[in-house]
């Protein structure tokens, strides 16, 4: 299965998003594009396993993501 095909299916589902710098956000995914930019709505940002804020909707660059887990 291919990543984008991947990230199609879990389209309206929570996933982890593990960035660059020891963060990441926990949210729905929303949308995404071919450069694995993501919006996620209803997020949390997550730095050293405590969530710092929540968020209605952000948009993650693809450049800072370390790995997405549906």
């Amino acid at each position: 299965m291919k990543p984008l095909a991947v990230l199609n299916k879990a389209i309206n589902q929570q996933v982890i998003v593990e960035l660059k710098g020891k963060r990441g956000y926990r949210g729905i995914l929303d949308g995404y594009d071919p450069h694995m930019n993501l919006v996620l709505k209803n997020a949390e940002e997550i730095r050293d396993s405590q969530v710092t804020r929540k968020v209605d909707s952000i948009i993650v660059r693809g450049d800072n993501v370390i790995y997405i887990s549906p």
